[in-house]
C-alpha cells in the first residue's frame, strides 16, 4: 500500500521560497504567473493492509513529524 502526502502552507502564510520561484520564472521569460506556492510531496510505502489502519498511522506521521500543523496543510491519499 502506497500514501501520498501533499503539505502546503497555509493561506497566509509567508511563502519566499514560493516568491523567489516566481521571481526566477518571470526572469527566463514565462509571463502571466501569478502568485506561485510552493510545498512538498512525499509518498511511503506501507506495509499495513488495511486502509483506515493505514490512513490513521499516516496521519499521525504528518501530525508529528511530516507537517508543521501551525503553518502547514497537509492531505493523504492512500492507494493499493
Amino acid at each position: 500500500m502506497k500514501a501520498r502526502i501533499h503539505v502546503t502552507l497555509k493561506n497566509g502564510v509567508l511563502d519566499p521560497q514560493g516568491k523567489a520561484i516566481g521571481h526566477a520564472l518571470a526572469g527566463l521569460g514565462f509571463a502571466g504567473i501569478g502568485e506561485v506556492r510552493q510545498g512538498k510531496f512525499i509518498e511511503l510505502e506501507l506495509a499495513e493492509r488495511d486502509k483506515n489502519c493505514a490512513r490513521e498511522s499516516v496521519d499521525a506521521m504528518c501530525r508529528k513529524l511530516l507537517a508543521n500543523t501551525v503553518i502547514e496543510n497537509y492531505t493523504i491519499e492512500i492507494a493499493d
